[in-house]
């Protein structure tokens, strides 16, 4: 409870009883004042409410971009870990298949050849 709802209960409460003294007493402006002490205190308390509603909606969304900024971070932790297994996996295969080539030429050699007249028969305008 903030000092608005404090504020805002008792000024509602001296209200009423105002209202209540003024009818008891037959005092027309004391009932009146009451009344508008009433109202007065029932703003003022759905005013700290409502304040108080804003500060913790302020904390949940300084907590929400926290836990986001954090979720972010993970996941470029885990980027750069795949991105860097991914980069060794080329690596190994790329001197798998240099080796496999430079070992057995012929084949190597031959599959260039297949390839090259695939993609020209692909290429040419009328098959």
């Amino acid at each position: 409870m903030n000092r608005d709802q404090f504020r805002g209960a008792s000024r509602h409460l001296k209200g009423r009883a105002q209202t209540a003294l003024g009818g008891l007493t037959g005092d027309p402006a004391r009932q009146v004042r009451g009344a508008v002490n009433q109202v007065a205190g029932g703003a003022q308390y759905a005013y700290g409410r409502a304040r108080d509603r804003a500060e913790d909606l302020a904390s949940d969304g300084r907590h929400l971009a926290h836990e986001a900024w954090e979720r972010a971070d993970d996941f470029l932790e885990d980027g750069r870990h795949i991105a860097g297994e991914a980069r060794r996996r080329v690596q190994t295969h790329g001197r798998r298949a240099f080796r496999y080539a430079d070992a057995n030429r012929t084949t190597t050699l031959l599959a260039f050849v297949g390839v090259a007249f695939a993609l020209g028969w692909l290429a040419r305008p009328s098959r």
